[in-house]
C-alpha cells in the first residue's frame, strides 16, 4: 500500500495530467409515468425518458455533469438528489425541495449543473415528498483514473438492491402520517429487488476479478448480501476507498454503497445465488405471503441449473466499523462544536406518529433555506431565522463538529448527512443507551455518508466544516424523513454569501464574481408561488419575526399517550362497525309476521 504522502502526490499528478481531457457530461432527462412489473405486479412507475429503471449517471473525476430535467408527470412535482456527493461550491445543486431549491412544478423545466471532484459509487433519486420509491432512482457512476485497486480487477458490474411497493407512496403515506396509523408502523414492502428486477444473472468468466460496484436504493429495507461461494474483498464504502477487508456477507441499510473485489472460480461447472435478504427487524408485523429474498446468479454455465439459495442459520454480516481508509486520515481529536441529537418517535395532537431530533420534528419552511442564508445579511447566523421546526444548528467555516446522535427507538435507523464523509468515531452497541463520552476511538475511523445507529444506542461523527452551504442530514427510511426526523446544517453562511447570490436586488452578493443562481431555478419557485427572500416565514422585514411559519401540529393535551390512541382509534373502528351491523340487521326482511299483524 502507498504511504499517505506517496499516495497524495499520486493523486495530484492524475489530477493535473486529467484537468486538460475533463469532459462535459450532459443529460437530458424527460421525467415521465411508464409501466413496469419488476416483480410480476404491474403498476405505474416514474421513469425517465419512457423507461425504467431510469438509466445510470456515469462520469470522471473532473468532469462537468449537466442534467436538463423535464417534469412530464402531469400530477406531481419533482427534484433530483445527487446522493453522496458533496456539491463543493454548488449546494444550490443539491436538490432537496425547501431546502437547497424549489420543487419542479408540473411542466417545469430545471437545470443541474456540477463540477465532480471525488470518485465512486453514487446514486441519484428524487429528494420530493417521498417520491423515489415509486421508481425515480438510479446509480451514479464516477470512475477514477487514479483508482488504487485499478490494475486488481478485469470488469466492473453494477449491482442495485431494493424494496419494492405495489402500491403508490402519496397514498402509503397519507395512511402512514394519521391517526389511523398511531404506531408508526411503517408499510412493509411487497418484495425486493436486484438491479430493479428479479432473477438476475451475471455471467462471469473463470478467473476473471470483477468489482461490483453495489447500491441499496431502498425506500425502507436494508439488505443482508452475499455471494454463495464467493469470498468479497472491501475497497470502497460510500466513495471512501478502503484498505482491503475480507468478508463473507455485508450489510446494506438504505443508501449505502460497497464495492467489493469478486475473483471467479476456475471450474465452470456450477453457477452460485447471489442472495439479498430485507432485514425483517424492521417491519412491525411480517405478512404471511411475504419473501424477504431476492436472488441472482453468478452464472459460469449457461446449460447448467441455476441453484436455489441453501439456508443459514443466522446473518452474521461484515463490521464495516471495522474498515480503515485507504488513506489513513486520523481521528480529528479536537472538537471545535459539539451537539447532541435526541431522536424518538411520538404523537401530535392529530393522532398521527412523529419522529423527533431534541424534541422537534421537521417541517420545511416557507422559504427554502439556502434562499434565506443568502438574503439574510449578517442575521444568516442566527439559527433562529430558518425557523424552530427547521432543527438548524450553524457552523463556521473549518470547524471540526461533532455530532452525537442518541437513539431513543427501538428500532435500527439509517442516518445520512449531505454536503460531507463524516469519520464515525463511535458506535454503541444495542441496548447502550444514550452516549457516556468515556469510550475509546479509532486512531483511523471509518468514513462514509451514511450510517447505521443500533436500537436504542448511539453514534458520534465528526467532520470538518470546510464546505459552505445547506445541508440536510436525516434518516434514510424515507417514511421517517415524510415525519420529520430531520435536521439542518447551516454550513458558513457569510462565507457563502461571498461566493453564491440571487441575481434580485438587494439580495446580490457584494462579490462580482459570486456564481448566480440559475434563471430554471428561480422559475420553479414563481411558477408555485413560493417567496425567495426573508426567514423561513417569509418575511423580509423584520427577519426575527416568524409569524406566520410553517409549523407541526399541536401537542397531545397532558397524560395523552399513544397507547390512549391507540384505543381510540379501535372504539371508533368498532363503535362503526357496530352502527353498520344494527343497520344491516335493521333492513333484513322479518320472516313469518304478515304485515298489519292478526
Amino acid at each position: 500500500m502507498a504511504p499517505l504522502s506517496a499516495f497524495s502526490a499520486m493523486l495530484t499528478l492524475f489530477a493535473l495530467a486529467y484537468l486538460s481531457i475533463a469532459a462535459t457530461v450532459t443529460y437530458n432527462f424527460n421525467i415521465t409515468w411508464v409501466t413496469a412489473q419488476p416483480d410480476g405486479f404491474s403498476r405505474p412507475t416514474i421513469g425517465i425518458n419512457g423507461q425504467w429503471p431510469i438509466p445510470p449517471i456515469t462520469a470522471t473525476v473532473g468532469d462537468r455533469v449537466i442534467v436538463n430535467v423535464q417534469n412530464q408527470l402531469g400530477n406531481q412535482t419533482t427534484s433530483l438528489h445527487f446522493h453522496g456527493l458533496y456539491m463543493n461550491g454548488t449546494t444550490h445543486m443539491d436538490g432537496p425541495v425547501g431546502v437547497n431549491q424549489c420543487t419542479i412544478p408540473v411542466g417545469g423545466s430545471f437545470v443541474y449543473d456540477f463540477k465532480i471532484d471525488q470518485p465512486g459509487t453514487y446514486w441519484y433519486h428524487s429528494h420530493d415528498v417521498g417520491q423515489y420509491p415509486d421508481g425515480l432512482r438510479g446509480p451514479m457512476i464516477i470512475s477514477d483514473p487514479a483508482f488504487p485497486y485499478k490494475d486488481q480487477y478485469d470488469e466492473e458490474v453494477v449491482l442495485t438492491l431494493s424494496d419494492w411497493y405495489h402500491d403508490l407512496m402519496p397514498g402509503l403515506l397519507k395512511h402512514f402520517i394519521s391517526y389511523a396509523n398511531p404506531t408508526g408502523a411503517e408499510p412493509v414492502p411487497d418484495s425486493a429487488l436486484m438491479n430493479e428486477t428479479q432473477n438476475l444473472n451475471v455471467n462471469v468468466e473463470p478467473g476473471k476479478t470483477y468489482m461490483f460496484r453495489i447500491v441499496n436504493l431502498a425506500a425502507f429495507a436494508a439488505q443482508y448480501l452475499w455471494f454463495e461461494g464467493h469470498t468479497m474483498q472491501v475497497v470502497e464504502v460510500d466513495g471512501i476507498y478502503t484498505e482491503p477487508a475480507e468478508a463473507e456477507m455485508i450489510y446494506l441499510t438504505a443508501a449505502q454503497r460497497y464495492s467489493v473485489l469478486i475473483t471467479s472460480k476456475n471450474d465452470t461447472s456450477s453457477n452460485f445465488a447471489i442472495v439479498g435478504s430485507m432485514d425483517q427487524d424492521l417491519f412491525d408485523a411480517i405478512p404471511a405471503n411475504l419473501n424477504p429474498n431476492v436472488t441472482g446468479w453468478l452464472v459460469y454455465d449457461k446449460t447448467a441449473p441455476l441453484p436455489a439459495p441453501a439456508l443459514i442459520d443466522s446473518f452474521e454480516p461484515f463490521d464495516d466499523f471495522t474498515l480503515v481508509p485507504y488513506d489513513r486520515q486520523p481521528l480529528f481529536e479536537k472538537v471545535d462544536y459539539s451537539f447532541n441529537l435526541d431522536m424518538k418517535m411520538d404523537n401530535l395532537g392529530d393522532g398521527a406518529n412523529y419522529a423527533f431530533f431534541n424534541g422537534l420534528t421537521y417541517v420545511a419552511p416557507k422559504v427554502p433555506t439556502l434562499y434565506s442564508a443568502l438574503t439574510s445579511g449578517n442575521l444568516a447566523t442566527n439559527p433562529a431565522i430558518y425557523g424552530k421546526s427547521t432543527n438548524s444548528f450553524v457552523l463556521e467555516k473549518n470547524q471540526i463538529v461533532e455530532i452525537v446522535l442518541n437513539n431513543m427507538d427501538p428500532g435500527k435507523h439509517p442516518f445520512h448527512l449531505h454536503g460531507h464523509a463524516f469519520q464515525a468515531v463511535f458506535r454503541s452497541a444495542e441496548g447502550a443507551g444514550m452516549y457516556a463520552g468515556n469510550e475509546t476511538l479509532s486512531e483511523f475511523p471509518m468514513r462514509r455518508d451514511t450510517i447505521s445507529v443500533n436500537p436504542n444506542g448511539n453514534i458520534v461523527l465528526r467532520f470538518r466544516a470546510d464546505n459552505p452551504g445547506i445541508w440536510l442530514f436525516h434518516c434514510h427510511i424515507e417514511w421517517h424523513i415524510a415525519s420529520g426526523l430531520t435536521a439542518t446544517i447551516i454550513e458558513a453562511p457569510l462565507d457563502l454569501q461571498q461566493t453564491l447570490s440571487l441575481a434580485s436586488s438587494p439580495y446580490a452578493s457584494p462579490n462580482s464574481s459570486a456564481v448566480m443562481i440559475p434563471t430554471s431555478h428561480i422559475e420553479a419557485c414563481t411558477k408555485r408561488n413560493v417567496p425567495i427572500a426573508g426567514n423561513a416565514a417569509g418575511n423580509t422585514v423584520d427577519l426575527l419575526d416568524l409569524t406566520g411559519e410553517n409549523v407541526p401540529p399541536e401537542p397531545l393535551p397532558a397524560g395523552f399517550e399513544a397507547r390512549g390512541i391507540v384505543a381510540l382509534v379501535f372504539s371508533v373502528v368498532a363503535a362503526f362497525v357496530g352502527m353498520g351491523v344494527i343497520g344491516w340487521y335493521g333492513g333484513l326482511e322479518i320472516k313469518g309476521v304478515k304485515a298489519g299483524g292478526g
